[in-house]
Protein backbone atom coordinates (compact mmCIF):
# COMPACT_ATOMS: atom_id res chain seq x y z
CA UNK A 1 0.00 0.00 0.00
CA UNK A 2 1.23 3.55 -1.15
CA UNK A 3 1.28 6.19 1.56
CA UNK A 4 0.67 9.72 0.33
CA UNK A 5 0.03 12.76 1.88
CA UNK A 6 -3.71 14.96 1.79
CA UNK A 7 -1.67 17.84 -0.34
CA UNK A 8 -0.57 15.39 -2.68
CA UNK A 9 -4.14 14.31 -3.35
CA UNK A 10 -5.61 17.64 -3.72
CA UNK A 11 -2.08 18.72 -5.82
CA UNK A 12 -1.71 15.52 -8.15
CA UNK A 13 -4.57 13.79 -8.15
CA UNK A 14 -3.77 12.65 -11.57
CA UNK A 15 -0.93 10.67 -9.65
CA UNK A 16 -3.32 8.74 -7.09
CA UNK A 17 -5.88 7.76 -9.72
CA UNK A 18 -2.67 6.37 -11.88
CA UNK A 19 -1.75 4.26 -8.87
CA UNK A 20 -5.44 3.22 -8.05
CA UNK A 21 -5.90 1.95 -12.01
CA UNK A 22 -2.38 0.10 -11.46
CA UNK A 23 -4.28 -1.81 -8.55
CA UNK A 24 -2.44 -0.61 -5.98
CA UNK A 25 -4.76 0.77 -2.85
CA UNK A 26 -3.74 4.45 -1.42
CA UNK A 27 -3.49 5.05 2.08
CA UNK A 28 -4.35 9.22 2.52
CA UNK A 29 -2.63 10.93 5.66
CA UNK A 30 -2.60 14.14 7.25
CA UNK A 31 -0.26 15.45 9.37
CA UNK A 32 0.96 11.40 9.77
CA UNK A 33 -2.42 10.34 10.70
CA UNK A 34 -4.33 8.02 7.79
CA UNK A 35 -7.50 9.34 7.08
CA UNK A 36 -8.81 7.17 4.46
CA UNK A 37 -7.44 4.01 2.07
CA UNK A 38 -8.42 4.23 -1.30
CA UNK A 39 -8.64 0.94 -3.24
CA UNK A 40 -9.62 0.47 -7.09
CA UNK A 41 -13.03 -0.04 -7.84
CA UNK A 42 -11.92 -3.21 -10.01
CA UNK A 43 -10.19 -5.56 -7.89
CA UNK A 44 -6.89 -7.45 -9.31
CA UNK A 45 -6.83 -11.15 -10.57
CA UNK A 46 -5.65 -12.06 -7.41
CA UNK A 47 -8.49 -10.34 -5.22
CA UNK A 48 -10.66 -11.99 -7.55
CA UNK A 49 -9.12 -15.22 -6.73
CA UNK A 50 -9.08 -15.10 -2.89
CA UNK A 51 -12.78 -14.05 -3.13
CA UNK A 52 -13.42 -17.37 -5.18
CA UNK A 53 -11.54 -19.12 -2.93
CA UNK A 54 -13.75 -17.38 0.06
CA UNK A 55 -16.59 -18.32 -1.49
CA UNK A 56 -15.85 -22.01 -2.33
CA UNK A 57 -15.34 -22.60 1.04
CA UNK A 58 -18.43 -21.75 2.48
CA UNK A 59 -20.29 -23.25 0.11
CA UNK A 60 -18.21 -26.63 0.82
CA UNK A 61 -19.47 -25.79 4.28
CA UNK A 62 -22.89 -25.60 3.66
CA UNK A 63 -22.98 -28.57 1.69
CA UNK A 64 -21.04 -30.63 4.68
CA UNK A 65 -23.52 -30.05 7.28
CA UNK A 66 -27.24 -32.12 7.42
CA UNK A 67 -29.99 -31.53 5.02
CA UNK A 68 -33.25 -30.03 6.99
CA UNK A 69 -35.77 -32.39 8.20
CA UNK A 70 -38.47 -29.69 7.16
CA UNK A 71 -39.52 -29.69 3.48
CA UNK A 72 -38.75 -26.06 1.88
CA UNK A 73 -43.19 -25.87 0.94
CA UNK A 74 -43.63 -26.35 4.68
CA UNK A 75 -41.17 -23.79 5.51
CA UNK A 76 -43.06 -21.15 2.78
CA UNK A 77 -46.28 -22.18 4.04
CA UNK A 78 -45.65 -21.57 7.50
CA UNK A 79 -44.35 -18.18 6.74
CA UNK A 80 -47.85 -17.08 4.97
CA UNK A 81 -49.84 -17.56 7.89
Amino acid sequence: MTTISLRTLVREPLKVKRMTRAGKSVQVTDNGHPLWILQPAHGTDADEAERCRAIDEILDEVLREQPSSISLSKIVLESRR
